[in-house]
């Protein structure tokens, strides 16, 4: 009877250690496979509890230890199934990925515990072995969270070589292409939405390879280069993303751009990055590595960029202020789009005219012209394709559902995208409904930034629906110091009970919903 209950608790040990394996690396991938990230996500947000909560079967080696009885292990046994259910794989919003790096992680996992069952066995006399095997294999499952750690640094010295050598491949095959011109685009927001603008424009005239989706670390562009780079390009459009000081110098420093250009500067990723001078700094790394025969284009209506100097040929543009070298202004907004003029670095005037919607879509867009402008695109060729452009999924993307339109800007929200995006939902004239979860990643600035947005948000919308009790008692706060109606502000715990609740709202009238963020997997 013993051995086929004992046969029970090992096979459910290993379906639930499995799944909670594949949670752990999840998670770790999620914070980009970096130990500091990733220990300070489970400090920030208090998941060594949940965990330990997520390992629950550890507990039922005890009675195994001290008598290995029948009853004891069916116990146990209950207790691993109750730990299946708890770790049970859900739908992510961005699935585990299993790359090479992945599948490494897990051979060396399965190396470990291997090695675990079998000094276990060859411990103890042969009365204990097995309860040995056990304590072992559950004490281990416990650690699984800080396991991973120890599985990142033994594979580091290969996954550095592995890393290298891709690397020297991509420097290569841009070693050969003497005449490709290099557009480097950074930002701690619309770094995106520019890359993805600045492709379709420049397309009028020129052969453009750009980084793909989210593209933007240093193994993302090898990854371009190394798979998508053809002889016949003319200009790559290079996407630079940043969690640490030199993150965007270590990109440089591979592709030699030409021509950067920094759309933002603000406190994104500051848990990382911990000052505002460390953001300000990576990002004109940027501007660092352009040569002097090349240009640098700065968003001047951000306040950080316009305050910090650089030596080199600056092309400012934005929407604000005499001074700039590309202006929009005169913006309009309507369900159908855009419209506004530009002026150019000669002063003469333009109209356009875009399916996007927003300031801080013309912004960027502005800043897409002034590139292709440079680049001797002319601004009656760049008519047709800023009309043609598209919204970038999730980056205040106007979607018609039914009688509503929504205002998707749920990817990666920040403080001035906020502002931007509840600035276009109150020139609408219909029902006005905002979803946010809030911002993340602002470190000590977390509530004091988000109590900001829902103090501003108060005039901008007629109702309120919030995901999350604890994650938006700032904004709460926020809306009820100015005076944002009690009764029009709605809690919830989900995304899917906001949509449920916004579906509740009366129908006063057609109604627009602005979703501001979706927090990624490891907030979840």
């Amino acid at each position: 009877m013993n051995i086929v209950v004992t046969s029970i608790w090992f096979l459910t040990f290993l379906v639930g250690a499995v799944w909670y394996e594949l949670y752990i690396v999840h998670m770790f991938q999620q914070n980009s496979y970096k130990p500091r990230e990733y220990m300070e996500w489970m400090q920030v947000h208090s998941n060594v509890g949940r965990l330990l909560g997520k390992s629950l079967y550890a507990i039922a080696v005890i009675p195994l230890v001290l008598t290995g009885s029948t009853g004891c292990l069916t116990a146990a046994c209950v207790m691993n199934a109750m730990t299946i259910l708890v770790n049970k794989p859900r739908k992510a919003k961005k699935p585990l990925v299993y790359t090479k790096r992945v599948q490494r992680m897990l051979v060396t996992t399965v190396l470990l515990y291997t090695a675990g069952i079998l000094i276990s066995l060859a411990a103890g006399g042969e009365e204990y072995r097995l309860r040995i095997c056990e304590a072992v294999l559950a004490g281990m499952f416990l650690l699984q969270p800080f396991l991973i750690l120890l599985v990142n640094w033994i594979n580091h010295p290969v996954e550095k070589a592995v890393d290298r050598y891709y690397i020297n491949d991509a420097a290569r095959i841009l070693h050969e292409m003497p005449d490709l011109k290099v557009i480097g685009v950074t930002g701690s927001y619309g770094k995106t939405s520019v890359k993805y603008f600045l492709n379709t424009l420049l397309s009028v005239q020129y052969n453009v390879l750009h980084t793909p989706g989210n593209y933007n670390t240093t193994l993302g562009v090898v990854r371009t280069v190394r798979e998508q780079m053809k002889p016949f390009h003319e200009i790559f459009i290079c996407e630079m993303g940043a969690r640490e000081v030199g993150d965007i110098k270590e990109i440089c420093d591979l592709v030699h751009p030409d021509y950067g250009i920094i759309t933002s500067i603000g406190p994104q990723h500051l848990q990382s990055f911990h000052t505002i001078e460390n953001i300000i700094g990576t990002k004109f790394e940027l501007a660092d590595a352009v040569p002097s025969a090349g240009s640098v284009f700065l968003n001047y209506d951000n306040e950080y960029i316009r305050a910090h100097k650089t030596d080199k040929n600056v092309v400012s543009y934005g929407t604000a202020g005499e001074d700039v070298m590309y202006r929009a202004y005169d913006i309009t907004v309507s369900p159908r789009g855009s419209a506004f003029k530009m002026k150019d670095r000669n002063g003469d005037e333009h109209e356009f005219h875009t399916k996007l919607v927003g300031s801080h879509n013309v912004q960027n867009i502005a800043g897409a012209i002034a590139v292709a402008h440079t680049l001797e695109i002319s601004m009656e060729k760049l008519r047709y394709p800023v009309k043609q452009l598209e919204s970038v999924p999730h980056r205040l993307q106007l979607v018609r559902q039914g009688n509503r339109i929504l205002l998707d800007d749920s990817y990666n929200s920040n403080k001035n995208g906020f502002k931007a995006a509840l600035d276009t939902l109150a020139m609408f004239r219909e029902l006005r409904i905002l979803m946010t979860p809030g911002m993340v990643e602002l470190g000590e600035k977390q509530y004091a930034e988000n109590k900001e947005a829902g103090v501003y948000a108060a005039d901008k919308c007629d109702y309120a629906v919030l995901v999350g009790k604890e994650q938006t008692k700032p904004i709460q706060d926020g809306l009820l110091e100015a005076g944002f109606a009690a009764n029009r502000m709605i809690v919830v715990d989900t995304l899917q009970e906001a949509f449920q609740m916004v579906n509740a709202i009366p129908d006063e009238k057609q109604k627009v919903v602005l979703i501001e963020n979706d927090l990624p997997d490891n907030y979840a």
